[in-house]
């Protein structure tokens, strides 16, 4: 064991999360400090790019090593979600973002966490490829809103198909839930018979009882 986890948890994609994780306050201490001079939105952006590229090669790598382990299926959104939701913020009080669209990219990630843990039960819900689209948009969000962010008309085409595609996505999570419960609903079971009639249930047995009787 390893501070509590164990050594087979420490791969190598693992410790590429983990430091993507570790980047996430460094990013938001930048930008918070000098994210209104073009050297602060240099080092947000070398810093963001860095922590993308992480994102990119554990998943890699986990899948060529036969790597994938519990702790990186857990950790790895939540850095993914650590590292965009702390750019949004950051970009959005600096005025390069507009403050709706971070709430309903923010709101979006939330209510879909939200709702994997609610169905966790019934499965989980895989990543779909639409979903990896949403990534990528959102980090080509970041790194224009941060590379070059006079292009105001280029920005504001990026943050509309972000936005929207986030919605969409978060739309389609919330179908591919419903049909998991459906699906884990077992069907009902067939009422006894008692006498050539169906057994009443609890509710309304006695209703129906006296109902007859009278």
């Amino acid at each position: 064991m390893i501070h509590g986890l164990p050594a087979m948890a420490w791969t190598l994609p693992n410790v590429l999360t983990c430091l993507r994780l570790l980047a996430v306050p460094f990013l938001g201490g930048v930008l918070v400090s000098a994210g209104d001079s073009p050297g602060g939105r240099l080092s947000g952006l070398i810093l963001f790019s860095a922590a993308s590229v992480t994102d990119l090669a554990d998943g890699w790598l986990a899948r060529r090593r036969g790597q994938c382990t519990d702790f990186g299926a857990l950790a790895d959104p939540i850095a993914d979600k650590a590292l965009v939701a702390t750019a949004l913020l950051c970009l959005s009080g600096l005025d390069l973002i507009p403050w709706w669209a971070t709430v309903i990219v923010l709101a979006r990630e939330v209510a879909i966490t939200a709702l994997r843990l609610t169905v966790l039960r019934h499965g989980v819900i895989p990543a779909s490829r639409g979903g990896k689209v949403k990534t990528v948009t959102q980090t080509a969000l970041i790194v224009l809103a941060l590379a070059a962010p006079g292009w105001t008309e280029v920005l504001a085409v990026v943050v509309l198909a972000t936005v929207l595609w986030t919605v969409v996505t978060g739309i389609d999570y919330g179908a591919k839930a419903a049909a998991l419960r459906r699906a884990a609903v077992p069907p009902l079971q067939a009422r006894p018979v008692v006498a050539g009639f169906p057994a009443l249930d609890q509710q309304g047995g006695g209703a129906a009882s006296s109902r007859v009787r009278s």
